[in-house]
């Protein structure tokens, strides 16, 4: 059973309404949004340009699928870096109705799987607000450990917020210990 793949074009207006669905649900977790976010235009736009991101090889867009095939979030490997970092960051949402039935921690496991095996990656590196213990729970099942505090990371819902960072290192790249 397929718990990802590769977002589409045509995959914005199912994005979009789940998205308008989820706006209460997901705010306490993301950064403030504009009405304007919640348009089918804005998601379009931005699943155009992080295709493009996709194609230079920087960046692994995915939506995450249940058990039917029916689109219930997104993930996507970001900033992923070449040379000797090797490294990307990952971010993910499922929406209310797939929290707390192992979607996520599905749809991280395959992307980490996708970083090290498919793009050749050393580490993949993931953040989570202190008090986001499901997440960090997503994390740790699939072998993230935390690796340090960063304060005031990300401005999330209108507050530059401290984040508990998180990391997984492949265990078959070579120097790996």
């Amino acid at each position: 059973m397929r718990t990802t793949r590769l977002v589409t074009l045509a995959d914005a207006g199912e994005i979009t309404e789940m998205v308008r669905a989820n706006r209460e649900f997901l705010a306490p977790w993301e950064p403030s949004r504009d009405d304007d976010w919640f348009t089918t235009e804005r998601q379009r736009d931005g699943i155009r340009a992080l295709l493009v991101e996709h194609d230079r090889g920087t960046c692994l867009p995915h939506v995450i699928l249940d058990e039917d095939g029916r689109l219930v979030g997104r993930i996507t490997l970001s900033g992923i870096v070449r040379g000797p970092f090797q490294s990307g960051s990952l971010g993910y949402f499922v929406s209310a109705e797939a929290n707390g039935r192992g979607r996520a921690t599905a749809a991280v496991g395959r992307m980490v799987r996708l970083a090290f095996d498919e793009f050749g990656l050393h580490r993949v590196q993931a953040g989570t607000l202190l008090h986001n213990v499901r997440s960090q729970r997503v994390l740790r099942r699939n072998g993230f450990v935390p690796f340090g505090v960063a304060p005031a990371y990300l401005q999330i819902a209108g507050e530059w917020q401290d984040h508990v960072l998180f990391q997984r290192v492949s265990e078959t790249a070579p120097g790996s210990a």
